[in-house]
């Protein structure tokens, strides 16, 4: 069963100003198999964040289709691509974005908040179990300055499994660390796919193929698969 299927996905940006036109990709048709790790390597400026935005519903594609999770997702409405954006897919980002002014409990708290489904009362014991599955539970009431980096990407990837998101979207998740805080936040993202979640990461580090299942190379607009 595929998380995800792409077909003929295009994205041309316009400018405001000149009105020139600058296509990032023009035919882009790729399927991602639920439950595995995918990797997609490129040179900087080859369009693979776009692409990532593309398949977070954070932006639409020009043209072509992009179904989740079986349902066609390119002509949805603002407030259903949110709604399928919350709901079925989690991001883990290079830069944390974890609020210097919260602990980390609040800063999980933040994306539950929109989340109707579940009640605050559940909170609590939501994220002790989700930080505890990433061994984090005792710094739950620390500030993201008083962690390593590798610690605050652990709360990142907790954060991102807050929701229960079928796909999680991982862009240079290991950027900013070392060997082997790498290697620990790669074997947590390897590990979500044991329970059926597809993982895909955009990367350089070439590490990153030690774990994944497909790799994809992604430069002139053309996404290629590696063998």
């Amino acid at each position: 069963m595929n998380a995800i299927e792409a077909k003929n996905l295009k994205k041309v940006y316009k400018s405001a100003v000149t009105g020139r036109e600058n296509t990032v990709f023009a035919d882009i048709t790729v399927d991602f198999e639920q439950g595995k790790l995918a990797a997609i390597f490129g040179p900087s400026g080859s369009g693979k964040t776009t692409f990532l935005n593309l398949l977070g519903l954070l932006d639409t594609p020009t043209s072509g289709s992009l179904a989740i999770c079986g349902e066609e997702t390119a002509t949805l409405k603002k407030d259903a691509r949110a709604d399928r954006r919350r709901d079925r897919i989690g991001f883990v980002f290079q830069s944390h974005y974890l609020n210097q002014r919260l602990t980390v409990k609040q800063n999980m708290i933040l994306p539950l908040k929109i989340n109707k489904k579940i009640r605050k009362s559940e909170y609590d014991s939501l994220i002790r179990g989700l930080l505890s599955t990433f061994g984090m539970e005792e710094f739950i009431d620390r500030y993201p300055d008083e962690l390593s980096g590798g610690e605050q990407q652990r709360v990142c990837i907790a954060r991102a499994l807050a929701n229960d998101p079928d796909i999680i979207l991982a862009d240079e998740p290991t950027g900013n660390l070392d060997g082997d805080n790498e290697r620990t936040v790669l074997e947590y993202l390897k590990g979500l796919t044991v329970s059926g979640k597809t993982v895909i990461i955009v990367t350089h580090n070439e590490m990153v193929k030690e774990y994944s299942d497909m790799n994809y190379h992604l430069s002139g607009g053309i996404l290629e698969a590696l063998d």
